[in-house]
Order: C-alpha cells, then sequence, then structure tokens
C-alpha cells in the first residue's frame, strides 16, 4: 500500500465521520437530511483541520448486525460519501459496522472511494453480536470481480472482542497480511478510546514488514508522539471531538492541533532517522 500515492504523507492522519443513526438502526431519527448536514460538517471541520483521509463509519447504529446490514444502510451510506465528495478532496473510506465489508467494497468501488476498514478479515472473534468469521476470500474474490483498486485496511484482534483461542499478535498480523491479503493493517486498544500498548504496536510493525501498520483507537494528543514510533499512521475520532466526547461533533482546532503534533513528531522521528544513515553510508564509504 502506497501511503504517499494515495494520502500524501508517509504518515496519515485518517479522521473519522461517525455517521448519526441510519435507517432500520434501533435509534433512527426519521430526518436522512440531517444526518447528511451533520456529515457535510464534520468531513468539512476534518478537512479544514488538516487529516489527510476521512473514514465514513455507521457507529451510531449499534446495536450492528454481525455481517451484512440493511439495504436502507448501504444506500444511505452511499448517498453521504457522494455529498462528500463535492465538499473535500482528501481519500475517502469505509467502515460498515460491524462487519459488513462486502457493502463497504461495494459502496467503495462505485463512489470512487479509496479504502474500507475490516474489523475482522480472517480468523473467529467473539463479539457482543456473537461469532464473527472473517470472509476474507470472499471479499479479495469479490474485489477482482469488480475490477477494484480499493485498499482494504484490516483490524488484527479488533477491539470490543476477543479471538477464539490463545491470540498471538505476530501471527495474527502475519496472517492477516500473508492468507488475508490485507493492504494495511490496524491495532487498537481493547475498546473505542482505548490506545494500544507500543509493545504491541511494535510487534505488529515486525511481522508487518513493509506493510503499513496504523493505530485503531486511543490516539490523543498526549500519547500519539510515543505511539508514532511504531506506526505508519493514525485513525482517529474520540479525541478531536469536543471535549474529547465520542457523543460531541467536531472540533476543528482540536483537528488541527492533533494533526500538528504528528507532523512535529513526524519530523522528529525524520531528524533522528537521518544521522544514523550518513553514519551508515559514511561507515560503508571507510570501507
Amino acid at each position: 500500500m502506497d501511503l504517499h500515492r494515495i494520502f500524501g504523507t508517509t504518515t496519515p492522519v485518517i479522521g473519522v465521520v461517525h455517521l448519526q443513526p441510519l435507517p432500520t438502526a434501533a435509534r433512527w431519527g426519521g430526518n436522512l437530511r440531517a444526518v447528511i448536514e451533520r456529515a457535510e460538517q464534520e468531513a468539512t471541520a476534518l478537512a479544514a483541520g488538516g487529516v489527510n483521509g476521512i473514514i465514513v463509519e455507521n457507529f451510531f447504529d449499534a446495536p450492528f448486525p454481525k455481517n451484512r446490514v440493511d439495504p436502507a444502510v448501504v444506500s444511505a451510506m452511499t448517498l453521504v460519501v457522494e455529498r462528500l465528495q463535492n465538499l473535500v478532496t482528501i481519500p475517502l473510506g469505509l467502515n460498515v459496522l460491524r462487519n459488513d465489508a462486502h457493502s463497504a467494497l461495494a459502496i467503495a468501488s462505485c463512489t470512487g472511494a479509496a479504502f474500507i476498514r475490516v474489523n475482522v478479515l480472517t480468523g473467529v472473534m467473539a463479539t457482543d453480536q456473537g461469532l464473527i468469521e472473517g470472509e476474507a476470500h470472499q471479499l479479495l474474490r469479490y474485489r477482482r470481480e469488480l475490477g477494484s483498486s480499493v485498499q482494504i485496511l484490516a483490524d488484527v484482534l479488533v477491539k470490543h472482542a476477543r479471538p477464539l483461542g490463545t491470540p498471538n499478535l505476530t501471527v495474527a498480523v502475519q496472517d492477516t497480511i500473508e492468507r488475508g491479503l490485507a493492504d494495511g493493517v490496524i491495532l487498537s486498544g481493547w475498546a473505542t478510546g482505548s490506545p494500544p500498548s507500543l509493545e504491541d504496536l511494535e510487534l505488529a510493525k515486525a511481522a508487518a514488514g513493509d506493510v503499513p501498520v496504523f493505530i485503531g483507537s486511543g490516539a490523543s494528543i498526549e500519547n500519539i508522539g510515543q505511539l508514532l514510533q511504531a506506526a505508519d499512521g493514525v485513525i482517529v475520532s474520540s479525541s478531536l471531538k469536543r471535549q474529547g466526547k465520542r457523543e460531541q461533533s467536531i472540533d476543528p482546532v482540536r483537528v488541527g492541533r492533533f494533526v500538528d503534533t504528528v507532523r512535529a513528531c513526524q519530523q522528529r522521528l525524520q531528524t533522528v532517522a537521518t544521522p544514523q544513515a550518513v553514519n551508515t553510508n559514511s561507515a560503508s564509504l571507510s570501507r
């Protein structure tokens, strides 16, 4: 996955638009126009703050079906993505919760969105929706049938879930990439707003090789400098909202501060790496 080609940077910050409840959701309010207007406001705030990409997610549709969502949800999310494409120029992605990667890929392919997030691509996870089985074989064949180039970012040991059997992060990352053919992997904490540990990120990065590793939850101004030492990018939502609360709307000031912090961290990491490369080259020449 070529991060610079897709996002214009090697360390992308991807914001999230949490859609208000959609048709057929338990808390659906009956006004799709209001849902779209809220999504437009949030996407505009994220883009103005400097993020490099946006994921559109039916976050407030809980409780979620574990696999296929209702066709009305697919239709509504397609409308939202098309509207947002008229407002922002940065890449858009889809996450259709809880694990409808098939619909996410269909929407992305038809609208020209750049990527999707898949909570369970491989393996079996015990969740509050029941047992969710990865369907990488179906998803990758569907992408080929569509002639699509949409990139697949897959969670490893996804939040709000527990793997069946003894979890092994290194094996899970390798299976997701080598057997599930994910274009990028995502590592989260145990729940929304909970960050992964630096140790786990380091293990994931070592196992992923050249495949990008994203921080999937819990990133904040306070911890992003540390976490980025072992990650290629970050997906962030709650800490960009007013008062840092997920129920609130996106705060463009908080977005700008977060993006500035990431860029400063990126420059520091590059500064640290550059002298090492110079020293290595000098040593090679002296030999």
